[in-house]
């Protein structure tokens, strides 16, 4: 993959600009320390037991230090200085390592969090196209490769380099004829890696699907465990898990294989280069062209330069697999299935019910899909105090409509006007402000029954989350919970009965006290008793704001201002309940039928 890809990266890593600072300096310490670390050997070989004469420089720092330049002397001296040069080098690698692992860490979370922005600002069809599992894989896994990144092309191969710059120049000094000897083995290495690379990437890319597929299975078996008890299927996804399990197993198998590959064809071809440059060496020796701890010094280079340039190499190996998981978080960060404000997005006021929230739907034309169209043609309005009803047949429509309005999805034609202003010349932000919604679902949060409150209004003080508690009928059942308001409902509220549940949504939406209201079958789930209790609620939700209300029993909705019927993505009658009955449409055959003494039996 081009360097340029990884732009949207950099700017991550660039963050840390400090820790990477502090990391280059020790880098270049690491590579004065390897360059080091070969000579008390040398001065041990040659000099200590050799008898060789020691070289001006040596001898001038001996004496200035008071030392006798004796054998013994210069035995201890040897071993003394490569003690220190590995402690030296031991304190560099830990300063380093944790320079680089704290500021790697941060660039993970930082991308993480934009990508965990990024997902909340998708669209609702992009989240319904994408498994939850394999999104929450690609948040916490695929995130880290951002470090990995960052370690490939900056600190490892700063530090591989500077270490071969560095030990190249002094083993050119010792003998250029083994330094060139010793780079035989390069184009080698390159053409291996080549060879390796895109096959890692495509066996990296397939183990994180797998991976992620085994995930979604777990995630999505974990939150239907009442289905799954209920219609006794544990078998059946036991099986399906072994198998995914068995799919990951075997392509983890193969990647590792094909690592290993990698790894052996560098290790056997290095082996050769190095038997190669020994027995020039041996020669160079033996012809007394070369002394034998210079000989020594060298080999010591070779395994260092070796390290060094195989570093490299499998830095091309690594970000092949980085690949594979970079692509999977750009896949989500550069799409383009979402909602985005305008350069020139307006910022609404905050307004309190009936001061605002006149909205208008014009000529509206929206499918999920691209040729299959779920609205055709809608117009329709409401004022600040309005109710307005929809009914219709499951798939007619109803939920789509007013999911415009709070700008869930763009209109493919036609535009959604609030106070006057094309909702897509305004914040998102700022128009989700101004809507409440109480959905058929009500999503709770395992937080506290206080918290799920005021999810809309973070702000909200007790006094205000116990004043909406009581006005929607919630705060009778509240007390009784075992720590009050400051119980923690289970997950999806589980711990809470479905009236309850919508009580709780409803005192939720009433504490948001946004202008416009949008009420998506609040009371399908529930019995005709709780509904009653219930509807004493929404009437004070309602009361004084612009509402859409969607239900299938018409019961809820025959005090509606306007009741309008949604028959196949189009708007087929408008009126009062009374006047659509005179009508005789659709309306009054969904009444009829509701109304029959069979219906009345089945809802009995």
């Amino acid at each position: 993959m081009p360097l340029y890809r990884y732009r949207r990266l950099i700017r991550y890593p660039l963050r840390q600009w400090p820790a990477l600072v502090m990391i280059l300096g020790l880098t270049a310490a690491t590579s004065a320390i390897t360059a080091l670390q070969p000579w008390p050997l040398k001065i041990l070989v040659d000099y200590a037991l050799a008898g060789k004469v020691l070289p001006t420089s040596l001898r001038s720092i001996l004496e200035g230090l008071s030392l006798a330049t004796t054998p013994p002397v210069l035995i201890v001296a040897a071993a003394l200085a490569s003690l220190g040069l590995f402690a030296l080098s031991i304190a560099i690698n830990a300063g380093l390592s944790w320079a680089w692992t704290s500021a790697g860490q941060r660039m993970v979370y930082d991308l993480a969090t934009s990508f965990f922005h990024r997902l909340q600002r998708l669209s609702l069809i992009f989240h319904s196209r994408n498994r939850v599992g394999d999104l929450l894989s690609r948040l916490t896994e695929d995130t880290y490769c951002v470090y990995a990144a960052a370690e490939g092309l900056l600190v490892s191969p700063g530090q591989c380099m500077l270490t071969l710059i560095t030990i190249s120049v002094v083993a050119w000094r010792l003998d250029p004829q083994l330094t060139l000897l010793s780079l035989v083995a390069a184009p080698v290495l390159a053409g291996s890696a080549v060879f390796f690379g895109r096959r890692l990437k495509k066996r990296s890319r397939q183990d994180r699907e797998a991976k992620s597929r085994l995930v979604s299975f777990v995630h999505q078996t974990l939150t239907s465990i009442p289905v799954v008890q209920a219609f006794d299927t544990r078998n059946w996804n036991q099986h399906k898990y072994r198998a995914y399990a068995s799919d990951a197993v075997a392509i983890s198998q193969s990647s590792t294989l094909m690592k290993h590959s990698y790894e052996i064809v560098n290790g056997l071809t290095t082996a050769v280069g190095t038997a190669i440059v020994l027995y020039a060496g041996g020669q160079r020796v033996l012809s007394e062209a070369l002394s034998i701890g210079s000989l020594l010094v060298f080999i010591a280079y070779l395994r260092s330069m070796d390290i060094a340039f195989r570093g490299l190499l499998q830095t091309y190996g690594k970000m092949k697999f980085v690949e594979a998981s970079f692509e999977r978080v750009m896949e989500v960060m550069e799409s383009e299935d979402g909602l985005w404000d305008s350069p020139t997005a307006l910022l609404l006021p905050i307004h309190s019910k009936g001061e605002c929230g006149h909205v208008r739907l014009e000529e509206i034309t929206f499918g999920y899909e691209p040729g299959r169209t779920v609205l055709q043609d809608v117009t329709l309005g409401a004022c600040p105090g309005e109710t307005v009803a929809l009914v219709g047949k499951t798939g007619a429509g109803k939920s789509t409509l007013v999911s415009l309005i709070p700008r869930f999805f763009d209109p493919w034609q036609g535009r959604v006007m609030f106070d006057g202003v094309d909702i897509r010349e305004i914040q998102i932000s700022s128009l989700r402000a101004q809507v409440a919604i109480v959905l058929q679902e009500p999503f709770l949060l395992p937080l506290t029954v206080a918290q799920n409150i005021a999810y809309g209004r973070p702000g909200a003080s007790r006094e205000e989350i116990l004043e909406a508690a009581v006005v929607t009928n919630a705060d009778e059942f509240i007390q009784q919970l075992p720590q009050g308001y400051d119980t923690v409902i289970g997950e999806k509220g589980a711990t809470l009965s479905e009236g309850q549940k919508q009580r709780l949504a409803i005192a939720r939406a009433l504490l948001k006290d946004a202008p416009v209201l949008i009420l998506d079958e609040p009371t399908s789930a529930l019995d005709a008793h709780t509904e009653t209790l219930l509807l004493g609620a929404l009437d004070i939700l309602m009361k004084g704001r612009t509402t859409f209300i969607i239900a299938h029993r018409l019961s809820t909705v025959r005090r509606a201002d306007r009741i309008v019927v949604l028959d196949q993505g189009r708007l087929v009658e408008s009126g009062t309940h009374n006047q659509l009955l005179e009508e005789g449409g659709l309306y009054k055959r969904l009444h009829a039928y509701q109304t029959s003494p069979m219906s009345e039996e089945v809802a009995a």
